[in-house]
């Protein structure tokens, strides 16, 4: 129970900054879709870039933002096929993203810290990549298909940075290249940009604290699939592996599982603000979930993490 009300204190300051960000919006006419842009082009591959830099690199390790990814990607795939049976209102294109992919950067790494230290982190942040591949290739695809052609979608994924950053991180990584000490300062005020841009962006997509929760079928799949489909999914691949293959560690299956259980995700809201695909009802269903998860992670925590 101290766990619990510990991690709880910590995830205040997130709430705060959702706020802040619905003020901008709100009273300011702040535009969240210019800071989408700069999140989506500029601070999201600096992230991806500086977290697989800092990354001790083995094969086991390279490996693990493959396998998220391959898990996002089969999660979101199987809820769009859902979705485009129940959702008629145009916003299902967006449901892979909501379900498949979580806030593991801005809402993740606060807890991750806190639950595992600095060594853990470092593990989460390597499966957390998986997340941010996903989000940058299949999710941004798929969304994008809901309104553009076959051939506009791909371009506009071609186009996008974080796929390229992680690439030549790992590249460099294994070669033995490290982030020059002078540019150390800039990566970690990256880091916290990332964070802070991304909750208020969330409270930017909030005109009104009303409707939040928009069509409730999007909001009863998005939710069905970010806080039972994918923990459910995180502990079956902890089970196996432990029973019969033996490929990775505890502090392995307790990162994928802290990511199953985050919200949906705040890059959700920035991909669908640039995309104009359903902007509101992504901000409104990202909210209400990042509102449950205050309650929801403390509990699972609990539970399942020792």
């Amino acid at each position: 129970m101290a766990a619990a009300l510990a991690l709880f204190y910590k995830l205040l300051p997130l709430y705060v900054t959702v706020a802040l960000g619905w003020i901008a919006g709100r009273y300011l006419q702040a535009s969240g879709k210019h800071i989408a842009g700069i999140m989506l082009y500029i601070v999201t591959p600096s992230v991806v870039f500086s977290g697989v830099m800092a990354a001790p690199l083995s094969t086991e390790v390279i490996l693990l933002p493959f396998l998220t990814f391959t898990m996002c990607s089969v999660l979101g795939l199987v809820h769009l096929a859902v979705a485009k049976r129940v959702i008629t209102d145009g916003s299902a294109s967006i449901i892979p993203l909501s379900v498949g992919t979580g806030n593991t950067g801005y809402f993740g790494i606060p807890v991750a810290l806190l639950l595992f230290g600095q060594e853990g982190l470092a593990l989460y942040i390597v499966c957390m990549l998986g997340t941010t591949l996903f989000e940058n290739s299949v999710g941004f695809y798929l969304a994008a298909r809901g309104r553009y052609s076959l051939k506009d979608a791909l371009v506009r994924v071609a186009r996008l940075p974080s796929v390229y950053a992680f690439v030549l991180a790992v590249m460099l990584n294994l070669s033995g290249f490290s982030i020059p000490e002078v540019f150390t300062p800039l990566f970690d005020n990256l880091r916290g940009a990332y964070s802070i841009l991304g909750m208020m962006i969330i409270g930017m997509g909030i005109l009104s604290f009303r409707g939040l929760a928009g069509n409730p079928r999007f909001t009863g799949l998005a939710f069905f699939g970010k806080f039972v489909s994918w923990p459910i999914a995180a502990m079956v691949l902890w089970w196996l592996d432990a029973q019969f293959f033996g490929i990775y560690n505890l502090a392995v299956y307790q990162a994928i599982f802290l990511i199953s259980i985050t919200p949906i995700a705040a890059n959700t809201v920035v991909i669908a603000t640039l995309l104009d695909t359903a902007p509101k009802q992504a901000a409104g269903t990202a909210l209400l979930s990042t509102l449950f998860a205050l309650a929801f992670i403390p509990v699972m925590v609990a539970l399942v993490i020792p």
